[in-house]
């Protein structure tokens, strides 16, 4: 089976049953996708799936064949980081960092989908990425100046 991930094409073994999460990390190296709670509750794990935050412990390769995923390894654009990572490192977000890369992954979801949210819509779009450091204001902050960088750049 082939995968798209991140504008390159992989080829990987095709079983049934297995979560996106652990072609990413285990076999491909990709390791900036966290494993959480493995349920799909955290969001430590989320990447983008045609676009949308998507929570790959639980997405079965096996439905992806067509699909173009990104991770975030793959946010920047070469050198140019996305305005979430420079909004991010900038406001010196991170405290463990084990959610960041899943925080960052919907938070650019959710600023493709909608340039300029209000406080209220980040906040709903952000409810089910947890972070157990508690650093939400930084995050909210940094999603905030995200969009503001985001204004007048082609991401």
């Amino acid at each position: 089976m082939e995968l798209n991930i991140n504008g390159q094409r992989y080829t990987i073994a095709d079983e049934p049953a297995r979560p996106l999460l652990y072609v990413l990390r285990d076999e491909l190296g990709l390791t900036g996708t966290k494993f959480g709670c493995g349920a799909g509750i955290c969001g430590a794990c989320t990447v983008h799936v045609n676009g949308k935050a998507t929570r790959s412990c639980q997405t079965m390769v096996t439905t992806l064949a067509d699909a173009q995923i990104t991770t975030i390894e793959g946010l920047a654009n070469g050198e140019q980081l996305h305005p979430v990572q420079q909004a991010f490192l900038e406001l010196q977000v991170p405290q463990c960092g084990w959610c960041m890369s899943g925080q960052m992954m919907t938070a650019a979801a959710l600023l493709a989908a909608n340039p300029n949210p209000t406080y209220e819509e980040m906040i709903a779009a952000m409810r089910y990425n947890y972070c157990r450091c508690g650093t939400y204001a930084r995050i909210g902050r940094a999603i905030m100046r995200a969009a503001e960088l985001m204004k007048g750049q082609k991401v």
